[in-house]
């Protein structure tokens, strides 16, 4: 099936909810894909930001395989080596006692929210508010939308549920004024991935923490875009000095296969009893067995390291690019999760980097999101960063 017949029959069953553009693909190896025409392309977008090894890395491939011939799921009313090893690898790698897991990093948000109040409830001084920054992104569910601090996606879904307000991102002192007696827990990303590649200043993380301590709040990260190496440490919040007591993964977690997870310290965790919360197929065999790889890889000899080494050569050409360039109005991120700010929508230059072979997004409307998988060479990188400069140059 060619790439034509593959887009029409989409266009014809399914729901008409992404913003598609004309690319089916069909194959990957590495941080390159392969659409059903034969066109090779470089991701830089790693499918939304979730094939952080990169395309059919070996290490994920063979979990896969050899899980799938011994069990693809177990119900979470029986146990399961895949998943005990998974939470073991994230509780002995992070702040964490316990691990949920889930599907998503939607759902991996909506437990950390329930979470969240029901601490509050059970503390009896009836909190339940959570306050959220400006900006943010934390998922599609109706709790989630209304947790994200964009008003476009919640657009049409009203009423939402109470108990959500939004604060200026990267303002500690507007955090701490909006501050309320229902309030429970302060919600942000440590970057603002769909936000733009917000980055905060170095002392704001390290502010919400102890405003959280001096008011008795939990402090929950979302690091589903984040998280997993992506900006150069396991989790992005290493970098700030800092822990939280919930924080929430996705994405790169599975390296391509659908799992989520809520990490949180035991004092929190103890509200989550049995019956609180539950996922049929959260923890799947199948998707713990390929988690687990991507845990040992991530932590095994030089590849967090090279990943900071390519997102420095990545950042560092595109700063380069901004001063012979224009167009460039700012250059900013982490490890490999990039942003180039135009001064220009970044729908059209995304567009025309798609038909010269590479793809990147486009996010808060000026935008263009690089974010190669940190198995990416250094080659690959001077090759997107050619056309890059050539799209625009054009």
């Amino acid at each position: 099936m060619n790439s034509s017949e593959i887009i029409a029959r989409s266009d014809r069953y399914l729901f008409q909810t992404y913003p598609r553009i004309p690319l089916a693909l069909v194959r990957g190896d590495g941080t390159r894909v392969w659409d059903a025409d034969g066109r090779s392309y470089l991701d830089f977008f790693s499918s939304t930001v979730v094939t952080v090894l990169g395309h059919c890395h070996p290490a994920v491939t063979r979990a896969i395989e050899t899980q799938a011939r011994r069990i693809l799921h177990v119900s979470n009313l029986h146990y399961s080596e895949p998943q005990s090893r998974l939470a073991e690898l994230l509780v002995t790698h992070s702040f964490a006692d316990r691990v949920f897991l889930c599907n998503s990093g939607a759902e991996a948000n909506e437990a950390a929210i329930k979470l969240a109040r029901k601490f509050g409830h059970d503390r009896g001084d009836g909190r339940f508010e959570i306050l959220t920054a400006l900006g943010s992104f934390h998922g599609r569910t109706l709790a989630t939308i209304t947790a994200t601090g964009q008003e476009k996606v919640r657009v049409g879904f009203e009423p939402l549920p109470e108990g959500f307000r939004y604060v200026p991102f990267n303002d500690v002192g507007a955090m701490e004024a909006a501050v309320g007696t229902r309030t429970i827990a302060v919600m942000v990303e440590p970057i603002q991935g769909e936000g733009g590649i917000v980055v905060p200043k170095p002392e704001y993380l390290p502010g919400l923490r102890e405003l959280c301590d001096r008011r008795n709040l939990l402090l929950i990260l979302d690091e589903v875009q984040t998280g997993m190496g992506r900006t150069g440490t396991l989790f992005a919040h290493e970098q700030a000095g800092i822990t939280p007591d919930i924080m929430t993964l996705a994405k790169g977690l599975g390296g391509g296969v659908p799992i989520g997870a809520m990490l949180a310290t035991e004092r929190v965790a103890g509200s989550f009893p049995v019956g609180a919360h539950a996922s049929t197929f959260g923890g799947n065999a199948l998707t713990s067995a390929a988690a687990v790889a991507v845990v040992q890889t991530l932590l095994g000899e030089g590849v967090l390291a090279h990943g900071r080494a390519m997102g420095e050569r990545l950042r560092g050409g595109l700063e380069r690019l901004r001063a012979t360039q224009p167009t460039i109005r700012d250059v900013r991120g982490a490890g490999t999760l990039i942003g180039a700010e135009l001064t220009m929508p970044s729908a059209s230059v995304v567009e025309r980097c798609r038909q010269e072979g590479l793809i990147v997004n486009a996010t808060a409307q000026t935008v263009v999101r690089f974010a190669p998988p940190i198995t990416v060479s250094a080659a690959e990188i001077d090759e997107a960063l050619a056309i890059f400069d050539r799209v625009l140059r054009s």
